[in-house]
């Protein structure tokens, strides 16, 4: 029994680590974010050691999108191709190839601040759960998500495979595979294919049967 308290602990732990080491990167500005010393370490790391031991994702792919993502940042943080990457990809003010949040994909008229947005906020108060960070972007932007999945596995863990399988896993694959076409930067285009992988993972690992709703774009 402790054996089994044991891994189910360090599972949650490790889904709390893909969900607080990624969620920097969708949310940050590489030039004006406080993400700064996430993404030196990035710049630091060692691919093929790091993909090792990266959880939940296959090991050949977390290569791949480890090795895009170290590649990415070799000119720094503050280059000018990585930090208008992430404006053109996630801020604007030109329409956005790969917009961030669930609703855009999943409300028939590809809003933000859709009927998913609204979903998840009531979910979240249903469950007793605050947001965690910013309190102007709507919910269902995949850098939150990451956040809040983090802080449910490891303060809320009964919740996790709800908030998995309604909430994110129904639309981050679809959305992390336009952004791995939309990313003209390694580094963004390494990220969405980690997250993708590491998602995916987490589902595969937890037994989640997601039922996908229909993507209006």
């Amino acid at each position: 029994m402790d054996d089994r308290m044991d891994a189910v602990k360090a599972e949650l732990e490790a889904v709390s680590f893909v969900g607080e080491t990624l969620a920097p990167f969708f949310l940050q500005d590489p030039r004006t974010g406080t993400a700064g010393a996430a993404f030196q370490a990035v710049a630091q790391l060692r691919a093929q050691e790091a993909a090792e031991a990266w959880p939940f994702a296959d090991g050949a792919e977390a290569r791949h999108a480890l090795s895009l993502m170290v590649n990415g940042l070799a000119d720094g943080i503050d280059a000018d191709d990585l930090v208008w990457e992430y404006r053109r990809l996630f801020v604007g003010p030109a329409p956005k190839p790969a917009p961030p949040w669930g609703s855009v994909y999943t409300d028939r008229e590809c809003v933000v601040f859709g009927e998913g947005t609204l979903e998840l906020r009531a979910w979240m108060r249903s469950h007793g759960i605050a947001r965690q960070t910013d309190d102007k972007t709507p919910e269902d932007h995949m850098g939150l998500m990451l956040v809040l999945m983090a802080w449910i596995a490891r303060n809320q863990p009964q919740d996790l495979g709800e908030f998995l399988r309604l909430h994110l896993l129904t639309w981050s694959s679809h959305f992390l595979d336009q952004l791995i076409e939309a990313a003209g930067q390694p580094f963004y285009e390494g990220l969405a294919r980690l997250t993708k992988a590491s998602l995916e993972g987490i589902q595969a690992e937890l037994g989640l049967d997601v039922v996908y709703p229909r993507f209006y774009r």
